[in-house]
């Protein structure tokens, strides 16, 4: 089991700081896109399309950190040939980078649609929902990025089981919202475009949950993805009480 007093016991002094650098960088990038996510959501209910627009703009600055980060781990990998825990941190780093990249992009079109409402003017219906769904999704993230972080394994599993209570709160939201177009046909173009900011929540939710899937294939050595949360549960929870 990897945690962090094993992480830097390594013969090379340099590889010590190689493994730590490139998780350093991956937590920068994860704190970056954590601001992005809540910003836009903040600027979608505010209607403050100046927030919005800045959110866009950051979205280059996260995809070259995922480049970067890549070309560490692509490094690491040929010149050090790491085994075990060292190779599952470095998979776990670039395949972690991927979803942050991805929740960047959900960000940037939650902005796009906050810049588009703000434009029309009148606050539509959906933004309880867009409020109360896009505060459990940041909680998510910022989860998802404290587990890797601290190598909490029970903390990714809440990441994990909090995803099935987003994705059930998005349907019940999206059937209100449809029914509500219905009834009031001048609503759609507003709806719409709530509707796509919780689209965007919602696959946020997927990405954080990747993310700390990949916590507890790093901390336990199982892959647990697409195993169903009560299998998740057995292998996090059995392997702590061994």
């Amino acid at each position: 089991m990897i945690n962090k007093d094993n992480l830097t016991q390594h013969i090379s002094q340099q590889f010590n700081a190689e493994l730590e650098e490139v998780r350093s960088h991956l937590l920068a990038m994860g704190g970056l896109v954590e601001k992005q996510v809540n910003d836009a959501v903040t600027a979608l209910i505010e209607a403050d399309s100046g927030l919005a627009q800045q959110v866009r703009e950051i979205d280059d600055q996260i995809n070259q950190m995922e480049r970067n980060i890549d070309e560490e781990c692509i490094r690491m990998l040929a010149r050090r040939q790491p085994a075990a825990s060292d190779l599952r941190l470095i998979i776990s780093i670039s395949k972690s980078v991927i979803d942050l990249e991805r929740i960047g992009d959900e960000s940037t079109k939650i902005a796009k649609r906050a810049i588009l409402l703000s434009e029309e003017g009148e606050a539509p219906k959906g933004y309880v929902e867009i409020r109360h769904i896009g505060d459990q999704v940041r909680k998510m993230v910022q989860d998802a990025l404290d587990a890797f972080a601290r190598f909490d394994a029970d903390l990714a599993l809440a990441v994990a089981q909090h995803d099935k209570t987003v994705d059930r709160e998005y349907k019940t939201a999206l059937r209100e919202l449809v029914t509500y177009m219905m009834e009031d046909p001048r609503s759609i173009s507003r709806v719409l475009n709530v509707i796509w900011a919780l689209r965007s929540l919602e696959r946020i939710g997927d990405h954080a949950r990747n993310i700390a899937e990949l916590v507890i294939y790093l901390v336990r050595g199982t892959d647990v993805r697409h195993i169903g949360l009560t299998r998740m549960r057995e292998e996090v929870e059995g392997k702590s009480r061994d």
